[in-house]
C-alpha cells in the first residue's frame, strides 16, 4: 500500500483542532496521527501499535485509543467496523474520499473502489425525495479473489441446528 505524502499537514491540522480544543500537542499523538496520515490502510489499533513499534516509539494502547478517539472527533479519520470485533481506521484525506468498501470474510483484507453507479443512485434519491445526502457508506461482504481461489467458501445463510424435531 502507497504512502500518504501530504501526512505533515494533516498533523499540523489535527494540532489545530487539538488547539482549539484546548488540548495539548504532544509528540505521542502526533506520532500516532502521522502512522495513520501516512497509511492507505484501515489500521486497527493493534496495527497502530505494531508500526510505531518498528518506527521505535514506544506508545501504550490507551494513549493509541484516546488520540484514534480525538482523530475521529477532529473529522479528520474516520472509524468503521467490519464485523471483526474491533474497529479499524482510515484519514478523510485520502486521494479518494469518496469510496466504498469490500471486505473479505476470510482473510479480513479490505480493498475500496469508486462506484459511479452509487453516484447516480444517490443523484437520483435527491431529485425525487428532495432529499439532500450528507454521506453513504456501502460494504460488501464476501470472499476475495486470493481466498476464493484458495478454496474458502461462504458460510451457508441461516442458522442450522444439528438436532432433528420431532
Amino acid at each position: 500500500m502507497s504512502e500518504t505524502s501530504s501526512a505533515p499537514s494533516f498533523i499540523r491540522l489535527f494540532g489545530r483542532y487539538l488547539r482549539d480544543q484546548g488540548l495539548p500537542v504532544t509528540q505521542q499523538r502526533e506520532s500516532v496521527a502521522e502512522v495513520i496520515f501516512t497509511s492507505t490502510a484501515h489500521l486497527s489499533v493493534d496495527e497502530i501499535e505494531e508500526r510505531l513499534r518498528e518506527r521505535g516509539d514506544r506508545i501504550g494502547k490507551a494513549t493509541i485509543y484516546r488520540t484514534m478517539d480525538l482523530l475521529v472527533k477532529s473529522r479528520l479519520v474516520e472509524e468503521h467496523d467490519f464485523g471483526e470485533g474491533f474497529k479499524r481506521y482510515e484519514h478523510r484525506l485520502s486521494q479518494q474520499p469518496i469510496h466504498e468498501h469490500l471486505i473479505c470474510l476470510e482473510c479480513g483484507s479490505v480493498t475500496e473502489f469508486e462506484s459511479p453507479e452509487i453516484h447516480r443512485v444517490e443523484r437520483r434519491i435527491r431529485e425525487e425525495y428532495g432529499f439532500k445526502p450528507a454521506r453513504h457508506r456501502v460494504e460488501i461482504y464476501g470472499l476475495c479473489k486470493s481466498c476464493h481461489e484458495a478454496g474458502a467458501v461462504l458460510p451457508e445463510d441461516g442458522l442450522f441446528c444439528p438436532i432433528e424435531t420431532v
